[in-house]
């Protein structure tokens, strides 16, 4: 008789990407509407300050002046943006995950999710602060806190996701 344990070893399986950026999108709502409640109700400022942030990004530092005014074209430019990043860094953690089976279980994912959040967190307010140095302010728990609900809720709407479709599919 042989044992089999879920091990969490790398064998080849490709993640159901369409489930990835689902997972992404919805990570990515949460975050804005932690980003918005953040700004209005911890850090008593204008809540298109973190939407302004954003699209400078791509439309650049004409961007952050007057960021307590509200403007559809960069709210919009910051909103498409932040949901194709969350769809993005969704496929990137289902990347990780499929292949190494950490969509085994909700609680496995929570914890992937924890760590993929950390490293965003990293990624995102340390690393890339070198080309958008605006985001050195957005330093601390608030974000921080944000990244990880981002990884913890992509990954388990991924695994929630992905089983959904193997089920169907039986």
């Amino acid at each position: 008789m042989e044992l089999h344990l879920q091990s969490h070893h790398w064998q080849r399986r490709m993640p159901d990407w369409l489930a990835a950026a689902v997972a992404g999108l919805a990570g990515g709502a949460l975050v804005i509407v932690l980003e918005f409640f953040w700004s209005t109700m911890v850090l008593d400022e204008s809540p298109w300050q973190p939407t302004h942030k954003i699209a400078a990004m791509v439309m650049g530092r004409g961007a952050l002046e007057q960021m307590s005014v509200f403007s559809f074209g960069i709210v919009g430019t910051a909103l498409l943006l932040h949901y194709v990043l969350g769809a993005v860094m969704g496929m990137v953690l289902a990347a990780i995950m499929a292949p190494f089976r950490f969509d085994s279980s909700i609680g496995m994912e929570a914890v992937i999710g924890l760590a993929f959040g950390i490293a965003a967190y990293a990624w995102n307010f340390y690393v890339m602060t070198a080309v958008f140095p605006w985001f050195i302010s957005e330093r601390g728990s608030g974000p921080l806190l944000a990244n990880l609900l981002f990884g913890v809720v992509t990954a388990i709407v991924y695994g929630v996701l992905e089983r959904r479709k193997k089920n169907v599919m039986r």
